[in-house]
């Protein structure tokens, strides 16, 4: 039992994240629901100016700690109601604490552990890591390639500096966040002008240049590695 102490707070944000996916609250936070009550939403953000914000940096806090699918959803969910930028903010907030609660966790989790039995994951980014610990650490939190949970318990394992993991994560995460929170914003653009989502949506510059923008970022370990020559590390 005491050798399972460390894991605890891993346990702990494990069952926190099944608990919270299999309540279906993330349902709420789909694209086709919040185009549905889409005024509804509006309406209560602006009754709340102060709630409604805090409410979203909790779920993104929350979602992103316990590493469950569906922090993409939220991010854009945030956009369609608080605007681009403003989610973007806010959502980038929430990913950098939830992060950092998931950073804390598995440095206790791991503890002074060996280089034996570290995880496949680990061993794929060991290499890059150690060669060049900031440059790579920001190139994992870039490219939305790699996952986002499954590379911050990485980091963790390899013992990145929490200074390094924090302006990383707050830095070049928000990158790909603002993208996302961007997206959700053109979604809701297109909902206000056309009071639905079609495919007209896909030539609007506003939901179509972050869509090309992801895209380039997911491509970013292909062109390094026809630069280099040598293949990009591998979730």
């Amino acid at each position: 039992m005491k050798r399972l102490r460390p894991l605890f707070p891993l346990l702990l944000l494990a069952g926190l994240g099944l608990a919270l996916f299999a309540s279906g609250l993330l349902d709420h936070f789909r694209p086709e629901v919040l185009a549905r009550e889409h005024d509804l939403l509006q309406q209560q953000v602006a009754q709340h100016p102060l709630l409604a914000p805090l409410i979203l940096v909790g779920v993104v806090t929350l979602a992103i700690s316990t590493g469950i699918p569906g922090g993409v959803v939220l991010i854009m969910a945030g956009g369609m109601l608080f605007g681009g930028w403003y989610g973007a903010l806010l959502s980038s907030i929430g990913v950098t604490l939830g992060a950092l609660v998931l950073y804390g966790a598995s440095r206790f989790a791991f503890g002074s552990h060996g280089e034996a039995g570290a995880p496949a994951l680990v061993e794929r980014l060991r290499g890059g890591y150690l060669a060049h610990p900031v440059s790579y650490t920001f190139f994992l939190r870039l490219v939305p390639f790699f996952p986002f949970g499954a590379v911050t318990v990485a980091l963790a394992w390899l013992r990145c500096p929490l200074w390094l993991f924090l302006l990383a994560t707050a830095l070049a995460g928000s990158v790909m966040t603002t993208v996302e929170s961007l997206l959700g914003a053109g979604l809701a653009k297109n909902l206000t002008e056309g009071g639905h989502l079609d495919g007209s949506l896909f030539v609007d510059p506003w939901v179509l240049g972050p869509v090309l923008l992801m895209a380039l970022l997911a491509l970013l370990p292909v062109a390094l590695k026809h630069w280099r020559g040598s293949p990009p590390p591998a979730p």
